[in-house]
């Protein structure tokens, strides 16, 4: 099934020109530590989300980064606020769904304590946008309609569009089209009347869609893919007036999709690959994996199976990097049929199953029941205000009709009396009678109630059984799967080849998932590469790696280091900070050799784990020592030390784990 696109209005930030060309500009009054600490701070923000965000999310968070740090030591609460919203847009643009609703939550409690309402609201409306990324749609309508409840008071139109558009998106993926259709065309409306072009085109392209779905579901009898098609063309025009490289991305894809469904297949491909070059120029992770899914599909439908595999598989590969467990189905789904045509069935099993655990998760009943009781406890609590006047007035009259009632309440009493007396000469009688029986029955009831005792006992320990069976065949599903995703961030061995061809990879854990891992990475003339080891076994293991193998690719790809020492101190200063965010103390960390070869010079730096070398004809291994302090929390951390070797032609030189 294609994936269309649709506009989170609150969040997509467009990058103009009269911005752009000020970048030189912007820059010097930052650079300028003479200018005012306001106006410099301006201009790192202009820069940071006006310029890089949606291209360059790396540079967009360094930047913000910058940002809080002069407003933190300014004591400037208002600046600070603002630069965790951009740390956390940037998260998300990468992917990072944790982080970015970390820095959300942050923000959310500094604008609290300056008391601006309206910030909150856009926070809140950006932690929404997340639970919906993954799936949580219970989680993500609670907070959209508590930042709807705040435009309202404030009056704010232009929040209220957002709102109501994000609620339709809600109802979108829960397949409920009219209700969509009615959230997005009264969001429309709102910004019409504001005049507001953004809003007017991605509008626009949200009605077009539902158009698009509804044209799918009654076999276009109503011209609903003409009126599609009409309303992605004026959003376009819309876009391309106003240099929007990700709304005319989004128009290209949606048109592409019109096309598929009315079976021009080269002319959705066409469409297609024009939206995918502008995501990849834009690196935006989460839609170059649906757009990379879409032409897989236009593939699949023209009967090209090697292609639908290879555009499908990408897709399927960005989604669980970024963890989009929406556009994991969606591709997971696509690679099924492929499979199950090509008669790869084994495969087409696995994701198979992969497509129908996520579907099951995002739309169970629990998550539908949850986002209609969001809803309507918001219209309740609106209905229950304006009704309060109306009970208080009814109460004056309640009143009167009470006087009424305790009159007759006195006669009646009076006769009950009469009635309780004799009922109670019943009592004492029935009473007498039942005591009789109990006596009578007494010994017979212990037996019966020993033996169900027996029966309850029996069934006890066949439960437990059960259990027992089901619970280990949970922990052993869910260990396979986390072999899966540690399997994701391990380098294919093809990789390797390409860059060290003269190379071997021996990688032998001793449980299904371990703490080992292999790692490769290249910067400029630079080919890094390194053997780890964490500590713990096993999926706590798993887990820590995880966290190391961020860490060396955030040295190397948001920092741009290239030596293996001041990799491996970024790294340790990024694991210990990751580690920090819990309540309890954590020492884990990690041993690893680390190199960099460029031309015939070896760098190389090491925590606990050395660097081997076998020269050429030599009849003893010449080994270089690690540092003796881990990747973690040390008492008394030094800088590591690279070390710098010449290799000769026949040199062989080995890095490995303490399993080894």
């Amino acid at each position: 099934m294609l994936k269309p696109t649709i506009f989170f209005i609150l969040l997509l930030v467009g990058v103009s020109s009269k911005v752009q060309a000020n970048l030189d500009s912007l820059w010097s009054v930052w650079n300028d530590t003479a200018q005012q600490d306001t106006l410099r701070l301006e201009a790192i923000k202009t820069i940071a989300r006006k310029i890089y965000l949606n291209s360059k999310p790396d540079s967009s968070l360094h930047l913000a980064g910058l940002q809080y740090d002069l407003a933190n030591a300014t004591g400037n609460k208002k600046w600070m606020a603002q630069a965790l919203i951009t740390q956390g847009d940037s998260y998300y643009f990468k992917g990072d769904y944790t982080e970015s609703l970390a820095q959300y939550e942050k923000a959310i409690k500094l604008y609290k304590t300056l008391g601006n309402k309206l910030a909150v609201a856009s926070a809140s409306g950006s932690i929404g946008k997340v639970h919906k990324k993954l799936g949580n749609h219970a989680k993500a309508i609670q907070y959209y309609t508590r930042n709807l409840k705040i435009y309202e008071e404030l009056g704010n139109k232009q929040g209220i569009a957002g709102s109501l558009l994000s609620i339709g998106i809600i109802h979108w993926e829960q397949l409920d089209f009219t209700r969509t259709l009615d959230y997005f065309t009264r969001s429309l409306r709102i910004n019409e009347e504001l005049e507001n072009k953004f809003g007017i085109a991605s509008g626009l392209v949200n009605t077009g869609t539902v158009y698009k779905k509804i044209g799918e579901l009654d076999n276009n009898a109503n011209g609903s893919y003409e009126k599609a098609i009409d309303n992605f063309d004026r959003s376009l025009k819309i876009f391309e007036e106003l240099g929007h490289k990700y709304g005319i991305a989004a128009c290209y894809n949606n048109i592409g999709m019109v096309n598929y469904e009315k079976g021009n297949y080269p002319e959705a491909i066409d469409w297609h690959t024009k939206s995918l070059k502008l995501r990849e120029e834009m690196n935006n992770k989460m839609e170059i994996s649906q757009i990379l899914n879409n032409i897989g599909n236009d593939h699949y439908a023209m009967g090209d199976h090697n292609k639908a595999l290879d555009y499908s598989s990408r897709a399927l590969a960005y989604a669980r990097e970024i963890g989009d467990i929406k556009q994991i189905k969606e591709a997971s789904h696509s690679l099924w049929k492929v499979y199950k045509d090509l008669g790869r069935y084994q495969k087409a099993l696995s994701v198979y199953e992969l497509h129908i655990e996520l579907r099951d998760s995002i739309l169970s009943e629990k998550n539908q029941k949850e986002v209609i009781r969001q809803e309507y406890k918001y219209t309740y609590e609106k209905q229950a205000a304006a009704d309060s006047i109306k009970a208080a007035e009814a109460a004056k009259v309640k009143d009167a009709q009470l006087l009424v009632q305790k009159a007759e309440n006195k006669q009646q009493r009076q006769r009950s009396y009469f009635l309780y007396g004799g009922l109670a000469l019943a009592l004492l009688f029935g009473g007498f009678i039942f005591n009789r029986y109990r006596v009578t029955n007494k010994q017979k009831g212990i037996i019966e109630e020993q033996k169900e005792q027996v029966e309850e006992q029996k069934s006890i320990v066949e439960s437990a059984h059960e259990q027992l069976g089901e619970k280990n065949k949970e922990i052993m599903d869910s260990i396979n799967y986390a072999k899966r995703i540690q399997s994701a961030i391990l380098p294919p061995v093809k990789l390797i080849k390409e860059h060290l061809q003269d190379s071997f990879v021996l990688y032998k854990p001793k449980d299904i998932v371990a703490g080992d891992f292999y790692w490769i990475e290249t910067l400029d003339e630079h080919v890094l590469f390194a053997a780890a080891d964490c500590t713990g076994h096993g999926v706590p293991g798993a887990m820590v790696s995880v966290v190391c193998n961020n860490g060396l690719n955030r040295s190397v790809r948001e920092y741009g280091l290239s030596d293996p020492g001041k990799i491996l101190d970024r790294t340790r200063d990024i694991v210990i900070q990751e580690f920090e965010k819990s309540e309890e103390e954590v020492k884990d960390g990690m041993d690893i050799a680390l190199c960099s070869l460029q031309g015939t010079t070896l760098a190389y730096a090491g925590a606990h784990n050395p660097l081997w070398i076998v020269r050429n004809g030599a009849t003893e291994t010449e080994e270089i020592r690690a540092d003796k302090q881990p990747i973690g929390k040390y008492d008394d951390p030094l800088p590591y030390t690279t070390h710098r070797i010449e290799l000769q032609p026949g040199d062989t030189f080995y890095i490995f784990s303490d399993g080894y």
